[in-house]
């Protein structure tokens, strides 16, 4: 009964603070708009390309709005959520264009907004003004979601069955060793709940590493704690249970069930309530390349993920009586990203492979109303192209600035000298890629990557470029693209 009460009013909360948004949106128009992306998919350099792309007259021809000389100008104002940390949008771009360093990756919740005032379109063309509330989350939060729908039991059976699956059981040896000799019904002993923790703790980084580059791991603080670092909400993890019975009082098992049940109250429940239900467009960020490095395995993991994050939004089609009650995600758009570590006839190629990956999770959330669309892109572009002979050949080739430190072929490079690198070729059709297993799903078959290699040399960020009005600009790949999707329509 009390916690029915407890969801009612929860509801009632939600409720009474959308149709709050709705009003203010009447005379504010307003987008919501999420970026998230699994580690090292690039949220940081995403955003802060965007903005400065929309501040500063970028490039953008795709972008109507942009591309017709309706936006008058883009400046950022003070953040609406007071208890959520800014974006650091300056100290990000002062490392793009002046350092030309990558800015540090984010490990937290932030939120930046961006006021677009521009000319309509439509009839006299008078002048308006979008409000864009930019809200950057680790992809790994979004993944915590289904444990919503969980019980400690069901999310054990399914950590450890997957788990048990290679590579993942190779990685996980240790804490499979020592969760052998654990017996839930025994009393509770703290040693061993900290020991379990570490030992997940540590299957779960392996994973997560360039050369298996797993992406359905959560609890994902357990890979970024923050301040909760060392709590009991991140001091459990799945044990081995009977098929039948209930946990003991005062034992191991009872335990761990108590703090996976925090965990989701502390940390998940207030993410979804606060942050992710409020969302309208969604980015989702995808290092599809380092998947298809990795191989089968990692390119079926990054399937699960994407189906997983698809499947925890709120998609649906935007009517009044839906921003009345609850908002809801109407547009998502699944972005690969490092694009510019492709020469540009292997672009539309990354597109249809993400497609792939994402084909049976898009059919859902088109059928709920939403659009999804897929992009390859590259919010900062790091290296340009050209064709370098090799032989009696010319191949087609990227050229950019290597990172101080960074190393190929037995030579490190200075952070100054350009190079010329052959990135190779994505297959023309994804079917060349993908064989359907038992199921009727698409894997990947490992043969169709025998002779590419898709970790790149890491390149410094590039220098502005003087674009054709005289405005210095981040040079990027398809970007325009990706915000005409976002809000373009919302600029009509």
């Amino acid at each position: 009964m009390a916690s029915t009460l407890a969801l009612i009013t929860e509801e009632a909360r939600q409720t009474a603070r959308a149709l709050i948004e709705f009003g203010g949106g009447l005379f504010k128009p307003t987008v919501r708009l999420g970026v998230t992306g699994l580690s090292g998919a690039g949220k940081t350099v995403f955003i802060t390309g965007l903005v400065h792309s929309l501040m500063h007259g970028g490039r953008l021809p795709v972008f109507d709005a942009m591309a017709n000389g309706r936006i008058a100008r883009a400046r950022l104002e003070p953040q609406p959520d007071d208890a959520v940390p800014r974006f650091d949008y300056e100290p990000h771009l002062r490392a793009l264009i002046e350092q030309r360093v990558w800015p540090q990756s984010t490990r937290q919740i932030s939120e930046l907004r961006l006021v677009i005032d521009y000319q309509s379109a439509r009839g006299s063309g008078r002048e308006r003004t979008l409000t864009v509330d930019i809200v950057d989350y680790p992809g790994e939060w979004l993944l915590d979601l289904p444990l919503l729908g969980m019980d400690y039991s069901q999310w054990s059976a399914a950590t450890v069955n997957l788990s048990r699956k290679p590579p993942r059981a190779e990685l996980a040896r240790d804490w499979h060793s020592y969760l052998s000799t654990l017996r839930p019904k025994a009393p509770a002993d703290e040693q061993q709940a900290m020991r379990s923790a570490n030992l997940f703790t540590a299957y779960l980084q392996a994973a997560r590493g360039e050369r298996y580059a797993m992406s359905l791991l959560p609890p994902g603080r357990f890979l970024m704690p923050g301040d909760l670092a060392g709590s009991p909400a991140l001091t459990f993890a799945p044990l081995e249970l009977p098929s039948d019975g209930s946990a003991p009082g005062g034992s191991l098992w009872a335990m761990m069930e108590r703090r996976f049940e925090a965990y989701k109250d502390v940390i998940v429940r207030p993410f979804f309530r606060d942050h992710f239900a409020r969302l309208d467009r969604q980015v989702v960020l995808v290092d599809a390349l380092a998947a298809l490095n990795a191989g089968p395995a990692a390119v079926r993991d990054l399937e699960a993920a994407l189906a997983d994050i698809l499947g925890c939004f709120r998609t649906g089609r935007w009517t009044w009586a839906s921003a009345l009650v609850r908002p809801r995600i109407d547009r998502i758009l699944f972005a690969a990203t490092k694009a510019d570590h492709l020469h540009h006839t292997s672009h539309d190629r990354l597109e249809r492979i993400l497609a792939r990956m994402t084909e049976h999770a898009i059919k859902r959330a088109e059928f709920a109303g939403a659009r999804v669309d897929v992009v390859a892109l590259a919010a900062v572009r790091a290296t340009r192209e050209a064709r370098v002979a090799r032989g009696r050949d010319t191949l087609p080739s990227i050229i950019g600035t290597p990172l101080a430190g960074e190393t190929a072929g037995g030579e490190t490079f200075d952070g100054k000298t350009e190079i010329a690198v052959f990135p190779g070729d994505l297959p023309e059709l994804p079917d060349q890629l993908f064989v359907a297993d038992e199921a009727g799903y698409k894997t990947l078959q490992r043969s169709g990557l025998a002779d590419a290699d898709f970790r790149f040399i890491r390149f410094r960020p590039p220098a502005l470029e003087r674009t054709e009005t005289g405005t210095l600009a981040l040079p990027h790949i398809r970007l325009d693209r990706a915000l005409q999707f976002l809000i373009g329509d919302r600029l009509a």
